[in-house]
């Protein structure tokens, strides 16, 4: 088992010789192979998980086939994003004071498969606002497990994953949940008693797919267990409050820190240009194209191409990675937008909707694994997961204010909004460009 880890670990990351150790600690040079393949099969399996139970697609469908208010609808992808990010700060703190981390993301991946078992037996039990409610209160679950995970995988991979082969890692996985969602999606749309809105079926569809996420959280975490992961720093402990307000000090004392945190915060046109894009589409009359399953195509084959390529790309210079996810994200805004006003016909062809939407999708995709492996290959491994937290913590608060757009498309229309996320895209590219080259550091 160890020599065929080896091998795929040669071949995957192109280290042949597994001697690549830059900024982790030499005792874990030679658990290398091990620590890849274990992080690369449980990102693989939670990025499959986030494909089927998607807070800007499956959950808002799912809602409105079973019955539920659509008042609730509004609250997923705020719930979803922001309180998987503003409570890292708290959960950092107490991280730092356990040598070993790689128990909170096991327990945070149970988290997210025990509330993912929940809606099941919401679906089963519940209808209406009663469901509604338990969605709503599942998925805050969820998000503060995701939390609890995003710390934790980040300050773990500092340890066990030698920079340059951090993006190669995060692309891949990428690259095999896209795969693996694109078989998914087309499993969907050519099962006649899934697609059919009203169906009897539309319950079972969602009952399968958040127990098999579930079940993919739970692998994982097992998974992630085998981790060889070496103790690390512990000092900095204390009072979670009072750390987590020392740290926010980190954005203008540590300059680039600073500026890269601003640069993310930007970078949340290219998350929102999505939802919007298709809304424009549904206005302009293609419906077949947003279906469940032909959203879920669109977006697994965008992950199962570009992955691979920005996660190599970022190995070298993940600054420019973000600048030109933001450039393409902006270009494919501006188009969708001067469709929209000039000709909706034409935004409703299939074919063409098809291809903005994963135009869309791969630039989220590359903005994603740019900001991450900048992130991680900036810090170090006494302030990895200081980094981590604070940053996560300013963008739940920025991802919190999306909800204002709801409100601004309300009264100026949703030309207004894409037109306020283009002009964020543009300023987030240009700021990408200004950061200090981090890998070559």
């Amino acid at each position: 088992m160890s020599k065929l880890t080896d091998r795929m670990y040669g071949l995957l990351a192109e280290d042949e010789d597994a001697r690549v150790c830059k900024d982790i600690p030499e005792s874990a040079c030679n658990d290398q192979p091990q620590a890849f393949m274990a992080h690369l099969w449980s990102l693989t399996l939670t990025k499959l998980g986030d494909s089927l139970v998607s807070a800007r697609l499956v959950l808002p469908w799912m809602l409105t086939a079973l019955g539920a208010p659509s008042v609730f609808i509004s609250a997923l992808v705020p719930l979803r994003e922001s309180l998987a990010l503003l409570p890292q700060l708290f959960i950092a703190q107490q991280m730092r004071q356990t040598p070993v981390r790689k128990w909170f993301w096991v327990a945070g991946s149970v988290g997210q498969a025990l509330s993912l078992l929940g809606m099941v037996a919401a679906i089963v039990f519940t209808e209406g606002t009663f469901l509604g409610w338990a969605v709503v209160t599942l998925l805050a679950l969820f998000s503060l497990s995701r939390g609890v995970c995003s710390v934790a995988i980040k300050d773990v991979q500092g340890k066990t994953i030698s920079k340059t082969r951090r993006g190669r890692l995060s692309g891949l996985a990428a690259s095999v949940a896209g795969f693996l969602s694109l078989a998914t999606a087309l499993v969907i749309i050519f099962a006649p008693q899934f697609t059919n809105v009203g169906d009897e079926g539309d319950a079972w569809l969602f009952i399968l797919l958040l127990t098999f996420a579930a079940l993919l959280w739970l692998v994982a975490a097992a998974v992630y267990a085998s981790v060889p992961e070496v103790p690390g720093a512990t000092e900095g402990g204390g009072n979670a409050l009072i750390e987590a307000l020392k740290s926010i000090r980190l954005l203008w004392q540590d300059k680039n820190f600073g500026q890269f945190v601003l640069t993310r915060a930007l970078l949340v046109a290219s998350a929102f240009a999505i939802p919007y894009i298709v809304v424009m589409i549904q206005r302009s009359g293609e419906g077949s194209l947003t279906s469940l399953g032909g959203l879920m195509l669109a977006s697994g084959l965008a992950g199962m191409l570009a992955g691979r390529f920005w996660g190599k790309w970022s190995d070298s210079a993940s600054h420019h990675v973000m600048a030109a996810a933001a450039a393409m994200a902006t270009l494919v805004m501006a188009i969708a937008l001067a469709l929209y006003v000039l000709s909706p016909e034409l935004l409703a062809q299939q074919w063409l909707a098809g291809l903005l939407i994963f135009s869309a999708a791969v630039s989220h995709h590359g903005a994603r694994v740019g900001r991450k492996t900048y992130l991680v290959d900036m810090a170090t491994q006494e302030t990895r997961a200081q980094y981590t937290a604070v940053s996560n913590t300013v963008l739940g608060m920025v991802l919190l204010l999306g909800i204002l757009l709801g409100v601004l498309e309300s009264f100026a229309g949703v030309e207004a909004v894409i037109g306020l996320l283009i002009i964020l895209g543009v300023v987030a590219s240009l700021r990408a460009l200004s950061l200090p080259n981090v890998q070559q550091d």
